[in-house]
């Protein structure tokens, strides 16, 4: 290897090694301050290290919070938003990517228009819709929102682009219809492409504070995220016990990740294949 090609890797590796510090050093942050006391917290300039570790903030936290509500609300909600998104959206897909019918190219772009523009737009009628379905205060209004997914139609498009059009073929002459091309060839090839939109859908529900705090007034009816939110005070804000509540939140997440991360990363690297 050539010592310009060391260096080279040299600078790529510091560079990605910064890059991860740069990502790890909220987390630190939050694990350090949900240990400290409320002085400790708020105190600047910031103290780093607490003097001694109060673990009693977690025990705390789960007092004032149902945290089994909060899970469990959050569960349903992403596996609500996970089944319609995978449903919804690979039916959209195979129609955008496969089939031809009048003004195919105009409603796709409308899909993409809808990726463009702030989802704060779609709030107002969002909430008029369920106020009119009388789901107010209720876990199906917060999975209205991911019924359908214009970024789950985009994504699984280039997936199903990307399978081999004589695999098609080859089941039409073999007396396939085109629901059977959809349910037997076309959504088992694109199978990593389905793990990664619900990875996706997951992560955007999981993280989602704004809706559920307009649709939803009661506690036992919040997810995680918003749940939390109720613990920033109007005149006093214990952060110390906020950042308690966000470590014992953020673990499920991370082991969404950790178990699949291989088909995270494959169908990433896949939506961009073929256009």
């Amino acid at each position: 290897m050539s010592v310009e090609s060391r260096s080279g890797k040299r600078v790529i590796h510091i560079v990605l090694i910064i890059g991860a510090i740069s990502m790890l050093t909220p987390f630190i942050w939050m694990l350090l301050t949900s240990l400290k006391t409320l002085t400790e917290a708020t105190r600047i300039p910031p103290v780093l290290f607490p003097k001694s570790l109060k673990w009693s903030n977690y025990t705390e936290v789960t007092r004032l919070l149902p945290f089994g509500t909060f899970y469990l609300n959050t569960l349903l909600m992403i596996i609500g938003r996970v089944i319609c998104a995978v449903i919804f959206s690979s039916m959209a897909a195979y129609a955008f990517a496969r089939l031809e019918f009048p003004g195919k190219n105009f409603f796709f772009m409308i899909i993409l228009i809808q990726m463009m523009v702030p989802s704060q737009i779609f709030i107002i009628p969002q909430y008029l819709l369920v106020l009119k379905l009388g789901w107010l205060n209720t876990v199906k209004a917060l999975i209205f929102p991911g019924v359908v997914s214009a970024f789950g139609t985009f994504l699984l498009r280039q997936f199903f682009i990307g399978i081999p059009v004589e695999l098609e073929e080859a089941a039409i002459l073999d007396g396939c219809n085109k629901w059977q091309i959809y349910t037997k060839i076309m959504m088992p090839l694109a199978k990593s492409g389905l793990v990664a939109l619900g990875i996706f859908t997951s992560l955007f529900a999981y993280k989602d504070l704004m809706w559920p705090l307009i649709v939803n007034m009661s506690t036992n009816k919040m997810p995680l995220a918003a749940g939390l939110a109720s613990l920033q005070g109007q005149y006093m804000t214990h952060y110390e016990q906020i950042m308690a509540g966000s470590m014992i939140a953020i673990w499920p997440m991370l082991i969404i990740f950790i178990i699949f991360q291989k088909q995270f990363i494959q169908g990433i690297a896949s939506t961009g294949s073929k256009s």
